[in-house]
């Protein structure tokens, strides 16, 4: 049953950090209810109807409701009333507007935990502004140093501020809430804004440029590929192998494997001689395809591994070893992690369509046929 088998997680449709949080809430056991509005909205950017393809938004069930009416508010807060926690995602001030803020959420259920998800934060200059990942990422200083030396920041997908700085970070703030009130605290808010997640992943560079270790200008240290030890190299057919040799021992293993081990070149940490010995890495990694270097480097520590595509990496003998990817109705997608060695996640249900399981997952959250007349009565809709 998973990990968090018997918490009820409340969520209201939204795109992005605050359905992945839920995904990795729901691959842990929890029982997930996602409050869908009637019909697709156009203003949540692309999403997958009919849901198999939505990764994201797997492992839980959904009813329907109009929030903007006084009935749909109502059916919502008697949810709310049997929920363990709730995730929202909309602009600060946006769920007080329909009757359905902290205050009121709390008020009926003291010991709920609020998980909101926004990119500023509830308060601040911003926090009512529009943006996106990108935006973030940006201004937490992270974007800055991403990207190749003498040219721009570079996009790094929407993972640092959506998924790891956004989803991640409310779904650990909203555990740590629930374990508290477990031990027999308060239900409270839990504030988690992409911005400063996004700067907290960046935590290490802060200290790194407090010790003098960490140059501001992009690809000119250690780990932004500055170094030529910590980089990616074309090879013969075009693909790309991953360079990470950062410690001396594995750095010298890369060197023998590489055969460069007697070619006279400068020493690793010799920054002058970096262009150097890029310049022999380059050449020597385009002698031979990406297969070619797998098959040299397989079981060493040299730290090097192949570029793998999304459709290549399921494939790989250590993915497959280890089952890291699953297929969900025909769609390969990662599979539910960590690993836990007494309560085992199960493997994931597709997304649900718009409430489906509702009418199932009513009664297991307790509504009796009644009740859920009555829920249906204001608006809510179920299968």
């Amino acid at each position: 049953m998973g990990v968090l088998s018997g918490i009820r997680v409340l969520e209201f449709e939204a795109i992005g950090p605050g359905p992945f949080a839920a995904m990795l809430l729901a691959d842990m056991g929890a029982d997930v209810l996602r409050i869908d509005r009637p019909e697709p909205p156009g203003d949540l950017g692309p999403r997958m109807e009919g849901r198999r393809v939505d990764v994201i938004g797997r492992g839980r069930r959904s009813v329907t409701l109009d929030l903007k009416t006084a009935s749909g508010t109502a059916a919502a807060l008697e949810l709310v009333e049997r929920a363990d926690v709730l995730i929202e995602g909309l602009r600060p001030g946006a769920m007080e507007r329909i009757g359905l803020g902290p205050d009121v959420a709390l008020a009926r259920n003291p010991k709920l935990v609020y998980g909101r998800m926004t990119g500023w934060g509830q308060t601040g200059p911003l926090a009512h502004s529009a943006g996106h990942d990108l935006n973030y990422v940006a201004l937490s200083g992270v974007l800055s140093a991403i990207g190749p030396a003498g040219g721009k920041p570079v996009v790094p997908l929407n993972l640092v501020g959506d998924y790891g700085g956004g989803g991640m970070l409310l779904a650990m703030g909203v555990l740590a809430a629930a374990l508290n009130v477990q031990r027999g605290g308060a239900g409270q808010v839990v504030d988690a804004a992409m911005i400063e997640g996004a700067a907290q992943l960046g935590a290490v560079f802060w200290g790194l440029q407090a010790a003098g270790h960490w140059r501001e200008q992009r690809g000119s240290n250690f780990l932004d590929g500055g170094a030529p030890w910590y980089d990616t190299y074309r090879t013969a057919d075009d693909q790309y192998m991953a360079v990470g040799a950062v410690e001396s021992r594995f750095y010298a293993e890369l060197l023998e494997m590489l055969g460069l081990a007697a070619a006279g070149l400068p020493a690793q940490h010799d920054r002058r001689g970096w262009p150097r010995l890029r310049a022999a890495f380059e050449a020597t990694f385009e002698t031979r395809s990406r297969d070619a270097w797998c098959a040299i480097f397989d079981g060493s520590d040299a730290c090097v591994a192949p570029v793998l595509s999304f459709a290549e990496a399921p494939a790989h003998p250590q993915h497959r070893a280890r089952g890291s990817f699953v297929e969900v109705d025909g769609v390969v997608q990662p599979g539910p992690a960590p690993r836990f060695s007494t309560t085992p996640s199960e493997s994931p249900k597709p997304a649900p369509a718009r409430g489906q399981g509702g009418t199932a997952a009513l009664r297991d959250w307790g509504f009796d046929s009644r009740a859920i007349e009555s829920l249906c009565a204001l608006g809510l809709g179920t299968s």
